[in-house]
């Protein structure tokens, strides 16, 4: 009989940068994406540790090998006037899929959003991520009929930016 693997979930520290720009770029090639990926240790340090934070990252483990990582940041709703928590990237290695280490970080999060005392919990995925969706679903998340992500970057931002 095959025993259950041991998940942890811990916050990530520096020591983990390394291996979180390892499995954002793993996710950038997973979703076909790697070529936007600009990812480095150092931005990341500073985006998660320096003078003003903006991310904060959990590392999901199984049997203490880091399979897994979740990205977040705080977010606001104006309607509720509380925060809520963004998730911007969870990925966990494909070898690690199916043990429970996605669900348990996504546990997580939802604990973190409701100790905070956040208004929701949310994320985007990619319209082909079935497998994503469905799991998602799984948990009980919904899409969200009627919103579009609309982005301004790169050229465009910088034209906007100079209006």
């Amino acid at each position: 009989m095959l025993s259950k693997p041991n998940i942890t979930i811990r916050p990530a520290t520096p020591a983990d940068l390394g291996e979180i720009v390892a499995l954002i770029r793993d996710l950038a090639a997973y979703e076909k994406l790697l070529h936007e990926c600009s990812i480095n240790t150092e931005d990341l340090a500073a985006a998660m540790f320096g003078v003003k934070p903006c991310v904060e990252a959990l590392m999901g483990e199984l049997n203490e090998v880091v399979q897994g990582v979740a990205l977040f940041f705080t977010n606001f709703s104006t309607f509720k006037c509380k925060p809520g928590i963004y998730l911007e990237d969870l990925y966990v290695r494909p070898a690690a899929r199916g043990a429970g280490l996605g669900k348990a970080l996504l546990i997580h999060l939802a604990k973190l959003a409701v100790a905070r005392g956040c208004a929701r919990f949310e994320w985007s995925v990619l319209d082909w991520n079935a497998p994503a969706i469905g799991f998602y679903q799984k948990l009980g998340a919904v899409p969200m009929d009627g919103w579009t992500i609309m982005r301004v970057s790169g050229d465009s931002l910088d034209a906007l930016a100079a209006l």
